[in-house]
């Protein structure tokens, strides 16, 4: 046979080939075209792209997808200014909620100058190994190792540890993803809506003596704050006070006027902790030596 036949014949099979393809490669495309509300594009563009989570949704996208779709409102975008989430707003011509700020409270505030160390810990930094080698060396095995898991955790900046190895939040700064909750071994942190101003600052389990013998600011579960506080509010589980917030209604400073060590506070605006006039004041500022 004629190879220039050969050649001319296999062309004209793939240009056929080709074109049916195309062909049905078109009628595909209208058969399972997907429409796509273009507005999920304007809304992304107006949010931050943090993908931090904290909205409730995987990622920034989702969460516009959620938004044009009616499932998400603009305000849960706690990452975002409250100017660009009034502009989703507007944009979508829905009311601009504002969910109540939350941010992580850590429980515990048993920092190197109240609480003994009972050993010096040398090895891999990080909370999580030395959680994992006695404790880190703490007297308390409730309490914050200082290691820093949670600072390194955030990505928005919003978590610092003071000279005395305590965490501390930056409101401003925060967006409440939860993050910083997952990277602590002790489960010391977790969200807490701003309107809670009611606190434990402890999760020690010991009771009376043993508990301030290894944290000057232990709760002893002495049950003052119970008695002080109204009905339903407080309890005393597993020698700690703990705070019903389904009655935080019922909220009220006298609950931590008698607390002699001062474990139980009240958050004032900007997170300024006011402890009870009964609470023994600290005056220590350097850690203590290791016992």
């Amino acid at each position: 046979m004629d190879t220039s036949l050969i050649i001319t014949s296999a062309t004209g099979f793939m240009a056929v080939l080709g074109g049916l393809l195309a062909v049905l490669l078109i009628v595909a495309n209208k058969r399972l075209y997907v429409f796509e509300d273009p507005r999920i594009d304007e809304v992304e563009d107006l949010l931050p792209r943090a993908n931090c989570g904290a909205c409730g949704s995987p990622g920034c996208r989702a969460f516009a997808e959620g938004l044009v779709a009616g499932t998400f409102q603009p305000g849960q975008c706690t990452a975002n200014s409250s100017d660009k989430n009034k502009d989703i707003a507007s944009l979508l011509g829905v009311t601009m909620s504002i969910a109540e700020k939350q941010l992580p409270r850590v429980a515990c505030a048993g920092g190197s100058h109240v609480a003994w160390q009972r050993a010096h810990y040398e090895g891999m930094e990080g909370c999580r190994a030395a959680d994992l080698v006695a404790g880190g060396g703490k007297g308390c095995n409730w309490s914050c190792l200082g290691q820093g898991d949670c600072v390194v955790s955030c990505q928005f900046d919003a978590i610092y540890l003071d000279r005395n190895g305590l965490p501390h939040v930056d409101a401003e700064k925060c967006t409440a993803c939860g993050d910083c909750i997952d990277a602590c071994p002790r489960v010391l942190l977790s969200m807490q809506p701003i309107s809670h101003k009611l606190w434990v600052a402890c999760n020690n389990k010991e009771f009376g003596d043993k508990a301030e013998s290894d944290c000057g600011v232990a709760c002893t579960a002495c049950g003052r704050c119970e008695m002080d506080a109204k009905e339903g509010l407080i309890a005393i589980s597993n020698n700690l006070a703990t705070v019903n917030y389904t009655q935080n209604n019922k909220a009220e400073k006298a609950a931590i006027e008698r607390c002699p060590t001062g474990a139980i506070v009240w958050l004032e605006k900007d997170d300024i902790i006011r402890k009870g006039k009964k609470a023994k004041k600290v005056i220590r500022k350097d850690a203590l030596p290791v016992a």
